[in-house]
């Protein structure tokens, strides 16, 4: 995984502080790739509740990890009950690794 443990450990807690302490966060995609270079963070946010305002907590937890990576594109993908699920939920469940 292309992220250093200070990396990781300021994901976790963004997501905590974002999204509540009952939440897990995951990283798929091109990050996973050791032999890769570059590239956005994929992360999936696993919520056990639903989500009043899916955009808005997709991008605020984006906007807040990219501040603390210097800039680097951060797409979130969100995972709650009342949420449609659609094929890249799969890839991300199946690929993720949980941070």
């Amino acid at each position: 995984m292309r992220l250093s443990a200070e990396q990781r450990l300021a994901i976790r807690q963004l997501t905590r502080a974002v999204a509540g302490e009952r939440c897990q966060v995951r990283v798929f995609g091109s990050r996973l790739d050791d032999a890769a270079q570059g590239g956005d963070v994929d992360l999936l946010l696993e919520l056990t509740d639903p989500v009043d305002n899916p955009a808005f907590l997709a991008a605020q937890l984006s906007a807040r990890v990219s501040r603390a990576m210097y800039g680097r594109k951060v797409d979130v993908l969100l995972s709650a009950p009342n949420l449609m699920r659609l094929p890249i939920h799969d890839i991300a469940f199946k690929e993720g690794q949980l941070l």
